[in-house]
């Protein structure tokens, strides 16, 4: 199943609908998609989103990122945007653990830590909260996206996934797509330029690992989010406003038999 939408200048850009649900019935195909920002998008690329008819464009970064890399928008763009008035993180979760990150191991280790916090910073519960409400209302296609689409997105995605009965391995498998998806090696150099500018001379082979993901990050989320609130459901319903009801009208909207 191909997920990836190509586009020349905004990464990442792929339908995270199609995985089965507890119960029976898929996510729907072509109503869900993520990507990283679209500062670089070209008109070709704004085409193609434009053909998506999207409805929601959920934006996880903060004010200071749009504001250094506004998104283009296309002629026919109609949605509505979805985004917290502050900052969701004092800089890209990526750029954030760059600091510091003398070597692959401790990228690692940085990235895990980063992870585990996540789920706990107020502005990010707050996006979380409209994110799950815009696409409980069913009005039609979504976008989420951050700055890289792999960090704040990948939890948002992670999250819904869960909410919608998609196994966890198969959640996993959707978030670590973003280490095969799309143009892997420009999206790393403009990684590279943000997280240089930022914190100087960092090797190439360190960049890639904070360009990525790792299986060790979503879980240090979810095993961080279950010791603190019990489970992911309770999390859910108590930090997101994912109780039963919401839950029954994301399912009614988003999952098909």
């Amino acid at each position: 199943m191909n997920r990836a939408l190509p586009m020349d200048g905004v990464h990442n850009f792929r339908d995270y609908g199609g995985y089965a649900v507890s119960g029976g019935g898929r996510v729907r195909r072509g109503v869900l998609f993520r990507s990283g920002q679209h500062c670089d998008a070209t008109d070709a690329d704004l085409a193609a989103i434009d053909a998506l008819d999207l409805r929601h464009v959920i934006d996880m970064r903060g004010n200071s990122e749009r504001e250094k890399y506004p998104c283009r928008r296309g002629a026919d763009f109609g949605a509505e945007l979805v985004f917290y008035d502050g900052e969701t993180a004092a800089l890209a979760p990526h750029v954030e653990a760059a600091q510091g990150a003398l070597n692959q191991t401790i990228a690692h280790e940085k990235m895990e830590q980063l992870y585990r916090n996540l789920p706990f910073r107020a502005p990010l519960i707050a996006i979380l909260r409209d994110y799950f409400a815009a696409l409980a209302q069913g009005q039609g296609a979504s976008l989420v996206h951050c700055l890289a689409g792999k960090d704040r997105t990948g939890m948002a995605v992670a999250l819904l996934h869960h909410s919608l009965g998609v196994h966890p391995d198969d959640a996993m498998d959707d978030f670590l797509l973003t280490n095969t998806v799309g143009n892997m090696d420009a999206r790393i150099a403009a990684g590279a330029e943000t997280i240089r500018a930022k914190w100087g001379g960092i090797d190439d082979a360190t960049i890639r690992v904070l360009m990525g993901v790792d299986p060790r990050y979503l879980e240090a989320a979810r095993k961080a989010v279950e010791t603190e609130h019990g489970s992911i459901d309770a999390f859910l319903s108590d930090m997101l406003g994912v109780d039963d009801a919401r839950r029954g009208a994301l399912r009614l909207h988003l999952v098909e038999a």
